[in-house]
């Protein structure tokens, strides 16, 4: 997609975004948007595009860490239920419990019987959520295996983004083909009408965040909030108030003027 269209249509949509956020917290909606997907599949950088513009009071990213021992005592869900919104929040989910049904099941962190039992209970658990008037949209992330090695490539030689290679990911490399069962598994018993997946093709991340923004949008019914005019009060004349003498402050140095200085050489 041309640089020039995507970045016009983006910030268009990204308008929409903050619309519907001001709808959801006039009505009291309650959203959680789940990214599933391949490693490297683009799910953070799409992410970052739909919360760029947002209140992060009312728009959260929830990505959790690696389960901690007491976690895994705990029923599997559990771990997830702090972290849904209450009326008048958005939440994004960075991966989410859908994690027993990838990673875990091809990496073996979870037995046969947890496994099972997730699939049974997932669309339980999320019918329980939708009936509770939560509005529950879940995205899967696809892209090639040709593209998602480059991407490996490209972030193992960049040091602004090798953070984003762990083991896991280069392992996902020879374990395609476990992971492309593993998700046709989870489709099959998660792919519900009260609850459907809706598949993105990354390949080109520019017209899959496009196409995911513009279709999260069809889903939420929002509609036009009034907003309330913020009127900026004239500044009143000075008081008697004098600031105390700078000598006594600490202040940042000017690094900026070095930098400058410097581009003048």
């Amino acid at each position: 997609m041309p640089k020039k269209l995507y970045e016009s249509e983006l910030m268009r949509l990204q308008a929409e975004l903050v619309d519907m956020q001001a709808w959801v917290q006039q009505s009291g909606a309650r959203v959680v948007v789940l990214f599933e997907g391949r490693d490297a599949a683009g799910k953070g950088s799409t992410i970052k595009r739909v919360s760029e513009y947002l209140n992060p009071r009312v728009t959260r990213i929830v990505a959790l860490p690696t389960p901690s021992e007491r976690d895994k005592t705990r029923w599997y869900f559990q771990r997830y239920v702090p972290h849904l919104p209450a009326a008048g929040e958005i939440v994004l989910m960075d991966r989410s419990w859908y994690n027993r049904a990838g990673v875990e099941r091809v990496m073996g962190y979870c037995t046969d019987a947890q496994y099972e039992r997730f699939l049974r209970q997932a669309p339980i658990f999320e019918r329980m959520l939708i009936e509770d008037g939560i509005l529950l949209l879940k995205y899967w992330f696809s892209v090639s295996d040709i593209e998602q090695e480059k991407r490996f490539r490209s972030r193992a030689e960049d040091p602004m983004r090798r953070w984003k290679l762990s083991p896991n990911d280069v392992s996902s490399i020879t374990k395609w083909e476990d992971y492309s069962r593993a998700k046709d598994a989870m489709f099959v018993h998660t792919d519900t009408p009260e609850s459907p997946w809706f598949e993105v093709d990354n390949e080109d991340k520019r017209r899959g965040r496009v196409n995911m923004i513009a279709h999260l949008l069809s889903q939420i019914p929002y509609g036009p909030v009034a907003r309330e005019v913020v009127d900026i009060p004239a500044r009143p004349p000075a008081g008697t108030y004098n600031r105390p003498p700078q000598k006594f402050s600490s202040h940042v140095p000017d690094y900026a003027a070095t930098v400058e200085a410097r581009k003048k050489r």
